[in-house]
């Protein structure tokens, strides 16, 4: 595995800019350094380390793409002005859902969709291939999994927990992202990204603090601090029939600490 040191640059991008097109610089497996800790790392084809992860994966990316998984429609601009490009966008979130006292709903939840028959399957898929995530995690970085653990026992009671490391998971069908920082993130914790991807380009994760862009191939996994750094995702554009890309996400947030 590559080893980089990760370096401040200068750029004026701003929280809130539109993702453009940027081609990936990150394309082999990567361990990302910060004054010689590691913070994440990006693994091209996750089969390398875990078959039953690569096979969890496609089965809940199958299961996310049929009918049985209810799926909140997004109209996010796929950042092109051609509207051949436009795809059809859609989420889906499970796992702990924070209080939303704006929506009339001041306590957390689980998903709604965890009551639904059909989404077993994929629940299941997604749950499991959380678990296969956080022991890849322990495997490549073993500092980052304790931390992690530690940071999650500490900050989110049991009840709300996602695995061992998390607290929800979103799965986010053709959908590009303006610039941002995940600041509801527990700090000193990894998100995980994992990539499905067909007869597509683009849907890249580009962190401009370092100049870095990883490469979202199909079955690619990104590990990385989401609150650390303003981050975007590019556009995804089809270059074939059903073109398609996918993120399975697994994240763990701050508004469950006291919650019980």
């Amino acid at each position: 595995m590559k080893h980089i040191e990760l370096k401040q640059i200068e750029h004026d991008t701003k929280i809130g800019d539109v993702c453009g097109n940027i081609e990936p610089n990150i394309t082999e497996d990567t361990l990302f350094l910060h004054d010689g800790e590691p913070i994440g790392f990006y693994i091209k084809d996750i089969s390398k380390y875990s078959e039953k992860a690569s096979k969890l994966a496609a089965l809940a990316n199958q299961e996310l793409r049929s009918k049985k998984v209810p799926k909140s429609v997004m109209k996010r601009s796929s950042g092109f002005t051609n509207a051949e490009n436009e795809v059809l966008q859609y989420s889906t979130i499970i796992g702990s859902v924070p209080p939303k006292p704006h929506m009339r709903r001041p306590y957390p939840t689980i998903s709604s969709v965890h009551n639904v028959d059909s989404a077993k399957t994929f629940i299941k898929a997604m749950m499991l291939l959380c678990k296969e995530s956080e022991e890849i995690i322990k495997k490549l970085t073993p500092n980052i999994y304790e931390n992690q653990k530690k940071l999650i026992e500490e900050n989110v009671p049991e009840k709300w927990r996602f695995g061992k490391l998390f607290t929800s998971s979103i799965s986010n069908y053709n959908i590009p992202a303006p610039f941002h920082r995940d600041n509801g993130n527990i700090k000193g914790c990894v998100n995980v990204i994992i990539a499905k991807k067909n007869n597509a380009k683009g849907g890249n994760t580009t962190v401009p603090d370092y100049g870095a862009t990883m490469d979202s191939c199909d079955n690619s996994m990104l590990v990385y601090p989401a609150w650390r750094n303003v981050h975007g995702v590019t556009p995804i554009v089809p270059t074939g029939k059903d073109g398609y890309r996918n993120s399975l996400v697994f994240y763990p947030l701050k508004a469950f600490k006291g919650l019980d």
